[in-house]
């Protein structure tokens, strides 16, 4: 048998005898995700000869199950580079507080100008760029160090590449965790 061509990038030699699809005679040489109806972080995969795979690309649809909203922020071309950051200096002598702390931008006005006016919000042990950390280990404010310590470590090994047979489409999310472990980890709310 004459070799293959390794023109098509993604084709794994020797990967699988036969295509996963029933009846196709092919050897299965490139990798698949198998469409589940929720599909949350690695998964299973399904090894599928060249036209298969050219048919699964064609009808599978990234934005499936997504909401409107959620497909325009993912398509934005800052998706991602999201942060909070301070928009003008303040010039009183007490510090400002984190705009991440607010939903609502007159709340933010409110909390700086507006003391002693109305009910005020309970200070919070962790900083904006910490709640969001905190967020991105699927924790609470409630958190200690040792739960967040759990969360990186089950996150960690289900979003690392030698985890997931070398499958690096989780690299964001794998940073996404590294980072944010690194921001808790040396936070004051757990000295």
């Amino acid at each position: 048998m004459a070799s293959r061509s390794p023109k098509f990038h993604g084709r794994v030699e020797g990967a699988a005898t036969h295509c996963a699809v029933p009846g196709c005679p092919e050897p299965g040489e490139f990798r698949a995700p198998l469409t589940a109806p929720t599909f949350d972080g690695p998964g299973a995969w399904q090894w599928l000869c060249l036209e298969h795979v050219r048919q699964h690309n064609a009808r599978y649809n990234y934005f499936a199950g997504m909401s409107t909203e959620e497909i325009e922020a993912a398509q934005s071309p800052i998706a991602g580079w999201e942060r909070g950051v301070r928009a003008f200096a303040h010039g009183g002598s007490d510090p400002a507080p984190p705009w991440a702390d607010f939903s609502d931008p007159l709340e933010a006005i409110r909390g700086r100008f507006g003391r002693g006016r109305g009910p005020t919000q309970a200070p919070s042990r962790f900083s904006g760029a910490e709640k969001s950390a905190l967020g991105v280990l699927g924790l609470g404010d409630d958190a200690d160090l040792p739960a967040v310590r759990k969360a990186y470590s089950v996150l960690v090994r289900r979003y690392h590449p030698d985890r997931n047979g070398g499958d690096r489409t989780h690299e964001a999310k794998l940073r996404n965790v590294i980072d944010a472990w690194q921001t808790l980890k040396t936070a004051s709310a757990f000295a």
